[in-house]
C-alpha cells in the first residue's frame, strides 16, 4: 500500500555530491599508481583511461556501477586528501584494505562487461526451460488497476451502480430507493468510484411495514435484484425511525398517537398501546424502545425479514440497527433491552453476515455472546473521517473532541471489537461526505491512513460527488481497503501423467489491509482444447491476512488429460467453480481465470 512518507527537517545531514566520470577514473588510477604491487595483479589494460571508459558505457550493468562508484565515499567524503600510499591506507582500513578495494574494483569491472546469456529460439512455454528441469517457476506480472472484487470497496448509497450521485452534497437517509430501472449496459459512476461492488440502502420501518404484518418486500426484492444486475451485493439496514414529524402537516392516520409531533415510526404502532418518551434524544415524544410493544413488534418485524431473506446470495450484510433515529445510536434503550434486540437478529440470521454498530450496549453484547463460538459478527462506524474543528472559545480549534481521536479508539476497545477484523468485516460511514470534508480542509491523507488502521474492508461516503482535488487519492485508497491478493509465484512441475500427485507451491501477497471472509477456494483449470477439468484446493483464503501467505499442497492430475500440452490456469471460484475474485495481476481471460503456464501431459 501506498503510504505517505514521513517528512524530516534533514537537520545533521551530511551529503557531498557525485564526482564526474572523469574525476572517477582518475581517481581509480591514482589508486593503482601509489600500490604498484596491486597494479601488478590486474590486467594492464585496467590501468588505462580508456579502459574505464569503455567500461563504463558497455551497457546498463556499468551505468549502475558507474552511479555507485560517483557516489562511493572512498571517492567522494572519504577520499585521501594528497596522492600518497599513506593518505589511501589513512581511508582504506579494515575490513576494506587496499588489497580487498583493488579485487572488489576488478570485480565490478569484470561484471559490467559481462554479456547476459540469450536463450535459445523459444516456440512455446517448455523450450525456456533445459531438458534436464522438472519444475518450473511462474510469476505473473503486477496489476495496480482497479479489480472489481466483491464484498470489498466503496458503496452506492440509496443507488446502484452507476446511477447519478445526489445533485448536492445533501443526502437523505430515509429515502432508500422504491424505483428501479434495469440498464442494457451498466455505465461508470460520475464524480464517484467508477465502479462498485457494493450497494447501501436502508428504509424506515414504516415504509417495509404500512400496515401490522402487510410487508414491502417487493422494495427489498427488487433492490437486490438490481443489485445484481449492476454487479453489486446489497448491505442493508432497518431504521426504526428516521425523522421528526408535526401533526399538523402530516396528519397521523392512527387513532392514537402522542400529541402534536413525534417520529415517523408506522402509524399502526401507535394504536397497540404503544409508549412514548417525552422528552427523546433527538426529538419530542420518540417511542419508548424498552416498551415490550417495541420489542415484540419491531421484533417481529424483523424475524419476518429474516425468514425471506436469511442467505440470500445478493444480500451482502445487514446492520444490527435496533433503536433510536437511524437505528445508530440504540435510542433510549437500557443495556437489557439493547441486549434483547441484539439477541434477535442473532438468533434471526443464521447465514447472511451481521454488522453491529460500533459504540452501543448491542454492539458489546454480539461481540462478547459470540466470541468463543464460529460465529463472526463485523462492525460498523459512522462518522468516518471526522477531524472537526473545535468551535468553543475555550478550546483550541485544532484540539476539539471528534471521533477520529476520541471516539473511535475508545469504543473499539471498549466493544471487544480491536482484532474483530481478522474473522468479520468493518464497513466505515462518512457522517458528512467527501464534498463536506474537502469544505472544511480535512487532512485526507490522515483519513486514509486511518482506514487502513482500521483494517476496513467497505467504505461508504453516501455517494455525494468526489471534487475532482482528491479524486485519484479516494480512487487509490479504494483498490487498498479489504482484500488485495497478488499471486507473487507458483511452483510446480513441468510435466506429469494423469493421476499423478503433484507438489504446488504458491506465494501470495494480500497487499489490502483485511482479510476476506467468503469461504470461496483457491484452484486449478486444466485446458486441453474445449475440454477442461477443475481441481479446488484444501487451502483456506480467509486466513490469506496482509502481508505474506506462503503454502504448498498437493493435488491429483485429471486423469481425463490426454498426452500432450495442457494449459495451466488459476482462479478462486464459488460453489460453481466460477471465478468470484481476481488476483492482482496481468492476465485474465473471459470467463475471471487467469492464465498461467502449461504442462506437458505423459502416459
Amino acid at each position: 500500500m501506498a503510504r505517505k512518507s514521513p517528512g524530516g527537517s534533514g537537520r545533521g545531514k551530511r551529503t557531498q555530491g557525485k564526482i564526474s566520470p572523469d574525476a572517477l577514473i582518475a581517481r581509480i588510477l591514482d589508486f593503482f599508481k601509489v600500490f604498484p604491487g596491486l597494479a601488478r595483479q590486474v590486467p594492464p589494460e585496467r590501468l588505462t583511461k580508456a579502459f574505464w571508459k569503455k567500461t563504463f558505457a558497455s551497457g546498463p550493468d556499468a551505468r549502475r556501477m558507474l552511479e555507485l562508484l560517483r557516489e562511493l565515499p572512498a571517492f567522494t567524503n572519504l577520499a585521501p586528501k594528497s596522492r600518497s600510499r599513506a593518505a589511501w591506507e589513512r581511508v582504506l582500513v579494515p575490513p576494506t584494505d587496499p588489497e580487498s578495494f583493488a579485487v572488489r574494483l576488478s570485480q565490478l569491472a569484470s561484471v559490467s562487461r559481462r554479456k547476459t546469456r540469450r536463450p535459445g529460439t523459444v516456440t512455446r512455454w517448455r523450450d525456456k526451460f533445459g531438458p534436464n528441469e522438472t519444475v518450473q517457476r511462474v510469476r505473473p506480472g503486477v496489476s495496480d488497476e482497479y479489480i472489481p472484487n466483491p464484498h470489498r470497496g466503496t458503496t452506492t448509497f440509496q443507488r446502484f451502480q452507476g446511477d447519478d450521485t445526489y445533485p448536492s452534497y445533501i443526502t437523505s437517509d430515509t429515502h432508500g430507493p422504491v424505483e428501479f430501472k434495469s440498464v442494457k449496459q451498466v455505465p461508470d459512476n460520475v464524480k464517484y468510484i467508477p465502479h462498485t461492488t457494493l450497494t447501501y440502502c436502508r428504509w424506515p420501518w414504516r415504509w417495509l411495514e404500512p400496515e401490522k404484518g402487510g410487508f414491502r418486500w417487493d422494495i427489498v426484492e427488487k433492490t437486490l435484484r438490481i443489485a445484481r444486475e449492476r454487479g453489486q451485493t446489497a448491505q442493508l439496514r432497518f431504521q426504526p425511525y428516521t425523522r421528526r414529524v408535526e401533526y399538523s402537516q402530516e396528519p397521523a392516520a392512527s387513532r392514537r398517537h402522542p400529541k402534536d409531533r413525534s417520529v415517523n415510526v408506522p402509524d399502526w404502532y401507535w394504536d397497540t398501546g404503544a409508549a412514548w418518551i417525552r422528552r427523546g434524544t433527538y426529538a419530542a415524544n420518540e417511542p419508548d424502545s424498552n416498551d415490550p410493544k417495541y420489542i415484540r413488534h419491531f421484533g417481529d418485524f424483523i424475524r419476518a425479514f429474516a425468514r425471506r431473506f436469511d442467505g440470500h446470495p445478493d444480500l451482502e450484510s445487514i446492520d444490527i440497527a435496533y433503536a433510536g433515529f437511524w437505528g445508530e445510536s440504540g435510542g433510549n434503550t437500557t443495556t437489557a433491552t439493547a441486549h434483547k434486540l441484539a439477541d434477535i437478529y442473532l438468533r434471526s440470521f443464521k447465514k447472511t453476515q451481521l454488522l453491529s454498530m460500533l459504540g452501543t450496549p448491542g454492539s458489546a453484547h454480539a461481540a462478547a455472546v459470540t466470541a468463543d463460538t464460529s460465529r463472526h459478527i463485523g462492525w460498523r462506524a459512522d462518522c468516518f473521517g471526522d477531524l472537526r474543528r473545535s468551535t468553543s472559545p475555550d478550546v483550541p480549534p485544532e484540539l476539539g473532541w471528534n471521533h477520529t481521536y476520541d471516539a473511535y479508539p475508545m469504543e473499539i476497545e471498549r466493544n471487544g471489537l480491536k482484532d474483530a477484523w481478522r474473522t468479520a468485516p468493518v464497513t466505515m460511514e462518512t457522517c458528512g461526505n467527501v464534498a463536506t470534508w474537502f469544505l472544511q480542509d480535512y487532512d485526507f491523507d490522515r483519513i486514509v491512513e486511518e482506514g487502513y488502521n482500521y483494517h476496513m474492508s467497505v467504505f461508504m461516503p453516501k455517494n455525494v460527488f468526489f471534487p475532482e482535488a482528491v479524486m485519484d487519492k479516494l480512487v487509490e485508497f479504494d483498490k487498498y481497503i479489504g482484500y488485495r491478493f497478488v499471486l507473487r509465484q507458483i511452483t510446480l512441475p513441468l510435466e506429469a501423467a494423469p493421476g499423478d500427485r503433484v507438489l504446488l507451491r504458491f506465494f501470495i501477497d494480500n497487499v489490502g489491509c483485511a482479510p476476506i471472509y467468503r469461504p470461496y477456494r483457491l484452484a486449478v483449470r486444466f485446458r486441453q482444447g474445449r475440454n477442461s477439468s477443475v481441481v479446488r484446493l484444501g487451502q483456506d483464503i480467509r486466513s490469506w491476512m496482509p502481508g505474506h501467505s506462503w503454502f504448498e499442497e498437493k493435488i491429483t492430475v485429471p486423469s481425463s488429460l490426454k498426452r500432450g500440452e495442457a494449459k495451466v490456469d488459476v482462479g478462486i471460484v464459488d460453489d460453481s467453480n466460477v471465478p468470484r475474485v481476481w488476483f492482482a495481476v496481468k492476465g485474465r481471460l473471459e470467463n475471471g481465470w487467469h492464465p498461467m503456464t502449461g504442462m506437458d501431459m505423459r502416459k
